[in-house]
């Protein structure tokens, strides 16, 4: 048996901490594998936000959500949302912040055909999401992180968000990695298990 894919492994743990009726989030929707995992998982009764900048990502989700539905799997409401993941805090309701059982990140470009290579996830914007989305997680959520440092641009997004990973707070989150380490090319993943909320911090806790 060999090691599990980044993607299976991203998939394990969240699966571990999402039940169903629990709010979610794909930060990057792209082709739907991951709303539609996070659907399955949340249920029903649960709710998951899907982000991305680009039409054609989300309406290859909409149309795998829709295939999922008529193969009769009961899914939890997708709302998708043509934005940048960093409007993450004002999309969702305020009732629901500090409330989100897992958030999904899958950076890099939308690999789909006619899609433009050169529309790729941006530090700026990544970083800033990861920062709202920690906050929005509930004690015990997860923020999941599949990173791709092979294609331009990539490389200098994976080691901004290992450096911000690396530097968190080890009492507010703990953060584990896991990677092919003969294949430094190779997509990796970043898995950040949040302990508390910020304000719960003590002083001495936050220095």
């Amino acid at each position: 048996m060999g090691l599990l894919s980044v993607l299976s492994l991203a998939h394990r743990w969240t699966a571990e901490r999402v039940q169903p009726g629990d709010i979610v989030v794909d930060a990057t929707a792209g082709n739907g594998v991951d709303t539609l995992f996070l659907s399955e998982a949340a249920g029903p009764r649960g709710m998951v936000y899907a982000f991305d900048i680009q039409q054609q990502a989300l309406d290859n989700t909409k149309a795998r959500l829709e295939r999922a539905i008529r193969e009769g799997k009961r899914l939890a409401p997708v709302r998708l949302l043509l934005q940048s993941h960093d409007t993450l805090p004002a999309a969702l309701p305020a009732a629901e912040h500090g409330r989100l059982a897992a958030v999904l990140f899958n950076l890099g470009y939308l690999p789909a055909e006619g899609a433009d290579p050169a529309v790729i996830t941006q530090q700026s914007t990544t970083l800033a999401a990861l920062e709202a989305s920690l906050e929005l997680l509930r004690p015990g959520g997860l923020l999941s992180i599949v990173l791709y440092p092979g294609h331009a641009g990539g490389g200098d997004e994976a080691a901004a968000v290992e450096q911000w990973a690396q530097q968190l707070n080890p009492q507010l989150a703990q953060a584990a990695i896991y990677r092919m380490l003969q294949k430094p090319l190779a997509p990796y993943w970043i898995g950040i298990e949040k302990r508390k909320q910020l304000q719960a911090l003590s002083a001495e806790e936050i220095t």
